[in-house]
């Protein structure tokens, strides 16, 4: 009768493998290694951009940095304001037409504007 135990019978040597076994052994570690390096590569890549787009989007200005004036005239009526793109877009009403200003938000200076016109 068998001890449960001790079942030193019932197990086979680990047989050595043949050279053909081994390159291919071998291939398939190096194989394993490379794409988990790939793997690795990509998960950094994904927490640099995540990481980067958090970093970047704090780039607003401050409320300390808006120009105390900003010259308009004297009817002008401003009915919005927006931030967009680094650049204070006010719509005004100047007597029977509207327009768009674009101003630099830090000196106050005019860089552009837009007029909306009846057709």
């Amino acid at each position: 009768m068998r001890d449960p135990v001790d079942d030193s019978a019932d197990l086979v040597e680990d047989e050595a493998l043949d050279p053909a076994a081994q390159r291919i052994q071998q291939k398939m570690r190096r194989l394993l290694m490379g794409s988990s390096l790939v793997m690795l590569i990509g998960f950094v890549a994904v927490f640099a951009a995540i990481f980067y787009k958090i970093s970047a989007g704090s780039n607003s200005v401050s409320a300390e940095a808006v120009a105390a004036t900003i010259a308009l005239s004297p009817d002008a009526k401003v009915l919005q304001v927006a931030l967009s793109e680094g650049q204070l877009v006010l719509l005004v009403n100047e007597g029977a037409g509207q327009a768009l200003i674009y101003v630099d938000p830090v000196t106050g200076k005019k860089l552009g504007r837009t007029d909306f016109m009846a057709r």
